[in-house]
């Protein structure tokens, strides 16, 4: 074997392996990775490095990998998101694990930091450096030494809940300030709250104690605060990392550190999934392996009544815990899926047969259970619910499978999965790969979309054309402008949909929020229904008015509606509204990335003329003139109200 073979291997040999075996496998690597990069490998140096990147590394390990995740891609570079870090507390090191770790999730970011301690000064002084900045994401590192306010012990009632309000009124300020002059999304800490009370347990009763008034802001913040407000809640860190950790005095008085140092690699960690949330960057499907994985045993061998689950024992209970996590993951609109090394009928019948499985069969949006390796099933998996596999997670019990899985598909998230399965939830969950900044009604029908697609297409496949199918289908559609009850689901599909998406541009909800009401821009969303059920919100297109035309800057649609006549519906539909602007030309343009191709031909095929490229970006126009012919589609269009139009 060549020396460059060797070196390729232990490269592969640290990326399949679990963290206690990486860990010793660390110091070749980066001494590999930085050979490569010497060598001018510098690009895939880098890429070694970002899926290197994990929670389970140090401070010193994650550091160390720094230099090398500093170069990326220049399509990538120009997308980079702005980044503000405005800190109470000193924050050198948290951005600096915060580029690491959105480096290592392929989020480019120009993070700008604060000086410490200025946080309001910076948002609310014209020309300050955080305005020359123009941020899209300010994230606001307070803690509750940056409560302005605290009642004393002998307050009423009555004057803490003044000082609240006056509180709550000075942070809404804040955002509002942020949203308005930038057009930027807002993190926000909550307020961590230390467990060395003065008044004991009885601070929970007592609503001018230091402990409970900081609950009633946390509470405030979270009922009052808008859309575009997300929170980070400091305290399930300091839950999840121990409060002596977290608390520890000595690094506040001697460096103004917001921890204690065991605790900012998880901050960080913490943080960064908000930010990928924002950049549409969350996991979106959990897929499953079955034997001692949802239960105990190998079905095929001990049977359906061998296996172990359920009430009695602490390992069936551990199961039953896990699938329990897993269908409140479904029920939020996370999909899942099955990918098992069985037969088909001996891994069905658990869920068939075992009244006490929490998960049942028509959890499931795709269910592979065979004998062909699990990298190749994922692949399938990832083909038939029509995803990239970049958004998959794959939970396993069996140590070789992840390795295989982590060296064959290394985009799939593949979490350490414990000996006991007690420690399954936590192996999963502690990496937030599902982080959110939203939740919508579509959301919680997510799953259910994906079976009734199935069910479309088997009607499609049936139909003797594809005409007839489509009118069979009875469809019907809503089309609205961007406004306050669908903007977080509008925002969602902007920032997710990678494949019919033209530009791939993302956008904040505060971004989203002030085209929406920009009289130069028209915004439009298809809400679409049929004889089987509701898709939900499915297409969206912005557009600005420049002059006498109309160009498309934002046109993404959801992959299970395609072919269905949605592209013509929502062409004719922009069209309408360019003539009511004025103007007599659609302008479009495609930007190429790795993952749409699907509408490389999309602008020719609905009419567009070529008008050039730009490098890699073509341009396109279409004449909105009289001349122009509605498309015909078996869409009915409904007004908001729900009357046809």
């Amino acid at each position: 074997m060549t020396s460059e073979a060797v070196e390729t291997e232990l490269l592969l040999s640290y990326q399949q392996s679990d963290a206690g075996s990486r860990a010793g496998l660390f110091p070749a690597f980066l001494s590999n990775l930085k050979s490569l990069s010497r060598g001018g490998e510098v690009e895939e140096a880098a890429a070694w490095a970002r899926r290197a990147v994990s929670l389970d590394l140090d401070y010193s390990s994650l550091v160390s990998l720094k230099k090398l995740l500093a170069v990326g891609h220049s399509a990538q570079r120009k997308k980079a998101v702005r980044l503000a870090v405005l800190g109470g507390p000193t924050t050198i090191q948290l951005v600096e694990l915060l580029r690491i770790f959105l480096e290592g999730a392929g989020v480019a970011a120009d993070i700008y930091e604060a000086e410490y301690g200025l946080f309001r000064q910076e948002v609310l002084t014209p020309g300050s450096g955080l305005d020359r900045f123009q941020p899209q994401i300010v994230f606001v590192a307070t803690s509750s030494r940056d409560v302005a306010r605290f009642p004393d012990a002998a307050m009423s009632d009555g004057g803490v809940e003044q000082l609240a309000q006056d509180e709550l009124a000075d942070w809404l300020r804040l955002w509002e300030v942020v949203h308005s002059r930038w057009g930027a999304s807002v993190i926000q800490n909550s307020f961590d709250i230390s467990p060395w009370r003065v008044m004991g347990h009885f601070s929970l009763r007592h609503k001018a104690s230091r402990e409970s008034f900081l609950e009633q802001m946390n509470h405030r913040f979270a009922a009052n605060a808008p859309p575009y407000v997300a929170f980070h809640d400091i305290g399930s860190l300091t839950l999840e990392y121990g409060a002596r950790e977290w608390f520890d005095p000595r690094f506040y008085l001697e460096a103004k550190m917001p921890c204690g140092p065991q605790c900012l690699v998880p901050y960080a960690h913490s943080v960064a999934s908000i930010v990928m949330a924002i950049s549409g960057k969350s996991r979106k499907v959990l897929v499953l392996d079955l034997d001692n994985t949802l239960w105990g045993g190998v079905v095929g061998d001990v049977g359906v009544e061998g296996i172990q689950l359920g009430q009695g024992s602490g390992e069936g209970e551990a199961f039953l815990q896990f699938q329990q996590y897993a269908k409140s993951l479904r029920e939020r609109g996370i999909l899942l899926a099955v990918c098992s090394k069985n037969e088909d009928h001996f891994a069905r019948q658990p869920f068939e047969q075992r009244p006490d499985m929490v998960l049942k069969l028509s959890d499931f949006s795709c269910f592979l259970a065979n004998w062909r390796n699990k990298a190749d099933n994922l692949r399938e998996i990832a083909e038939r619910l029509e995803l990239g596999i970049d958004s998959f997670v794959f939970a396993d019990d069996n140590p070789a499978e992840r390795a295989l899985v982590r060296r064959l598909v290394p985009e799939v998230a593949v979490p350490d999965m414990p000996p006991d399965p007690a420690g399954y939830v936590q192996a999963v969950a502690r990496h937030r790969f599902f982080e959110t900044v939203s939740w919508t009604k579509e959301d919680a029908s997510r799953a259910q979309y994906y079976e009734l697609n199935a069910r479309r297409k088997e009607i499609a496949a049936e139909a003797t054309d594809l005409d007839s199918f489509l009118a069979s289908l009875d469809m019907k559609a809503r089309v609205e402008p961007v406004n306050r009850l669908n903007i977080e689901r509008v925002t969602q599909l902007v920032n997710k949909s990678n494949q019919f998406n033209l530009t791939t541009r993302r956008r904040t909800v505060a971004e989203v929020d002030a085209i929406g009401s920009n009289p130069d821009w028209i915004t439009l969303t298809i809400s679409l229904n049929d004889k089987l059920g509701d898709n939900g919100l499915i297409s969206i297109l912005f557009s600005r008015k420049e002059g006498n035309t109309h160009v498309i800057d934002t046109w993404v649609m959801s992959c299970r509606v395609l072919q269905r006549g949605v592209e013509q519906l929502a062409l004719n539909e922009l069209v309408a509204r360019c003539r009511a602007h004025g103007c007599s030309e659609l302008k479009g343009v495609y930007i190429p990335t790795e993952r749409n191709g699907m509408v490389r031909e999309l602008l020719s095929s609905l009419g567009f003329a070529a008008a050039g490229n730009d490098g890699d970006t073509t341009l396109w126009t279409l004449s909105v003139r009289d001349q122009y012919s509605p498309w015909s589609t078996h869409i009915q269009v409904e007004k908001p109200d729900g009357q046809p139009s």
